[in-house]
């Protein structure tokens, strides 16, 4: 950035893949990665907005941030047809909404939360090992319903390996 005069202040994301135990870059933005920040953001017990205001005015050598450190896991619940055509208007129904939703692809159409996208919702969720944030978005992933409602069931098994 130096060389191009550039004074470069944001997210820099780095999409990675296991292959053969050997992590390889995949894609890089300027930009956090979805659904990635899902497990990023809830994790920040500080304010997040000041820590984009201290990296705006180049304060960030001077800081250390405060995480959770518990394992945050995310699970996206994706309308029938993703990533091709999607299908659109079928109603979720959310039988306990007292953990971490994200909503993508949803809208509410008079009081009825409809899909709307191709990803529609994301259960994250904390636990003390990652075996126990998974069983937990998967749980919480299990009160979400609607026709044609997809999601993987390998979320974090090529971690297992590192932790």
């Amino acid at each position: 950035f130096k060389e191009h005069n550039l004074n470069f202040k944001g997210f820099v994301f780095f999409g990675l893949i296991a292959v053969n135990n050997n992590p390889f870059v995949i894609e890089y933005n300027v930009r956090m990665g979805d659904p990635e920040t899902e497990v990023v953001i809830p994790r920040i017990e500080e304010s997040l907005s000041e820590m984009l205001e201290d990296a705006i005015q180049g304060n960030l050598k001077t800081r250390v941030a405060k995480t959770n450190p518990d394992y945050c896991t995310t699970v996206v619940s994706v309308s029938g047809g993703y990533p091709e055509a999607y299908e659109k208007g079928k109603e979720i129904s959310i039988t306990d909404n007292s953990e971490t939703l994200f909503h993508a692809g949803t809208i509410n159409n008079n009081g009825t939360l409809l899909t709307s996208g191709g990803r529609v919702l994301a259960a994250t969720c904390f636990g003390d090992s990652l075996d126990s944030a998974l069983a937990n978005s998967y749980a919480l992933t299990q009160k979400l319903t609607f026709e044609g409602r997809n999601y993987r069931t390998d979320i974090g098994k090529d971690l297992k390996q590192f932790v």
